[in-house]
């Protein structure tokens, strides 16, 4: 299976929700993130993701058209009040609306969405529990 996390930016949100799939979704399933306008990665998604275990920093924005969102078997979108990135084609499709954290308080905004991300994930699998791969929350 293929999961492809698409945003506007690709610098906070689906970024941290490829680093939280990785960390959590059996190994066996491939995980990408993209964005309609990719910027670059925020470094308070970093340090959200760092506090959590999740090493992101090696990762980078996108534009969609570098992560083949044809070979997607699910795409989930993480808008709120943006317009979100849509690709066409039979793929199954989820929308999380998580406020942008960018826009928000600082560091704080930035944990909210990282722990709303989490728990849409750990809702994914009922495979074995954050606690028990290194995750904190």
């Amino acid at each position: 299976m293929r999961i492809l996390f698409l945003c506007v930016a690709n610098s906070a949100r689906s970024q941290m929700a490829e680093g939280l799939a990785r960390a959590i979704l059996p190994s066996d399933i491939e995980v990408a993130s993209a964005g309609s306008a990719p910027g670059r990665l925020h470094p308070l998604a970093v340090k959200a993701m760092a506090e959590a275990g999740v090493d992101i920093s090696h990762q980078y924005s996108k534009p969609i058209d570098a992560v083949a969102p044809e070979a997607a078997d699910l795409i989930v979108t993480l808008c709120a009040d943006e317009v979100c990135p849509y690709v066409p084609g039979p793929v199954q499709r989820l929308h999380w609306p998580i406020p942008d954290p960018a826009a928000g308080d600082g560091i704080a905004a930035f944990r909210g969405a990282r722990d709303l991300i989490w728990s849409r994930i750990e809702g994914m699998t009922l495979r074995s529990r954050p606690e028990d791969r290194g995750l904190v929350r």
